[in-house]
């Protein structure tokens, strides 16, 4: 068991985006770099920072230009913002962001309730931009939304999402982050999914992106890993949600996703220890408790 685990993975940190982006309570921009800062500290390298979409729709990111102005920029770091339209892209474009990441659901009815747009449409938008960001010399990742599940349409064809990635790669997506954004996902299913994936894209365009609702997100990440998948999203503390999928729970915590590849010989770079502490900042930020199992008795015997 696990002969055919990679033995380096990168994680792709969403908590400044994706973990903030659904608390109630605005958290001020220094607060947000300083969670970057400590996220840093940690030796990530992958950090989506912020999501330069409406302050209408998503008003805790209103200040999406400033808090980019305020990141260290040292050698090395990849930062991303998620980008939902062509306004978003010269916004990030301004900015002199490196990458930026486009989202779209596989759900015809999650994708109209997250963007108020079909996903034929959706896609129309992106090929306006796409394209030029990847000439001006923007990465650009996408995400697919749902794919193991939605709350309003349940069961989702591997299809479905399959032709949604070819369009995506095609325009220019250097990766596709595979989503379950509702954590339904278990490791048979997550087998057949990747493996179905595998099938037509490289692993290293393919990433995961595993929600906790049920408890399964690090099994499927286990697949994921035998499957010879090299890039996880996560979110510090575990903290996270999606606006448009009822009862989901957050992101897998970038603790328990450390912890765990440290304990099976996989390096990622990043040091645990300080990986809590940014955790502790993250708590410290929006004023609760967050999900994540490793606490600092759990760090600490890792060293004894």
């Amino acid at each position: 068991m696990f002969e055919s685990v990679p033995d380096e993975v990168s994680i792709y940190e969403v908590s400044p985006r994706d973990g903030l982006q659904n608390e109630a309570v605005t958290v001020p921009t220094t607060r947000k770099a300083r969670l970057i800062e400590a996220l840093l500290a940690s030796g990530l390298k992958r950090i989506e920072a912020t999501s330069f979409v409406s302050p209408k729709w998503v008003p805790q990111l209103a200040d999406a230009d400033e808090v980019i102005g305020l990141l260290p920029k040292p050698d090395g770091v990849q930062y991303s913002a998620l980008c939902p339209n062509a306004k978003g892209f010269e916004r990030a474009l301004k900015a002199g962001l490196p990458e930026i990441a486009v989202f779209i659901s596989a759900s015809e009815t999650h994708n109209q309730k997250n963007v108020n747009k079909t996903v034929a449409d959706t896609l129309a938008g992106f090929r306006e931009f796409i394209a030029p960001a990847v000439k001006s010399g923007l990465r650009v990742r996408g995400y697919i939304s749902t794919l193991w599940g939605c709350p309003y349409e349940g069961e989702i064809s591997i299809e479905s999402g399959l032709r949604i990635a070819r369009e995506l790669v095609r325009e220019g997506c250097y990766q596709i982050s595979l989503s379950d954004t509702i954590g339904v996902g278990t490791p048979r299913q997550t087998e057949r999914i990747v493996r179905a994936y595998l099938a037509e894209f490289p692993r290293e365009t393919l990433a995961m992106h595993m929600h906790d609702t049920r408890g399964t997100a690090l099994a499927n990440i286990v697949v994921g890993l035998e499957l010879g998948i090299t890039t996880f999203d996560a979110s510090v503390g575990g903290l996270g949600g999606c606006p448009y999928a009822p009862g989901a729970a957050g992101n897998v915590a970038s603790e328990d996703l450390v912890f765990m590849l440290d304990g099976m010989g996989v390096r990622t770079g990043v040091d645990l220890d300080k990986l809590w502490a940014a955790g502790q900042v993250a708590k410290a930020l929006v004023g609760h408790d967050l999900p994540g199992k490793v606490h600092k008795a759990g760090v600490r015997s890792l060293r004894n």
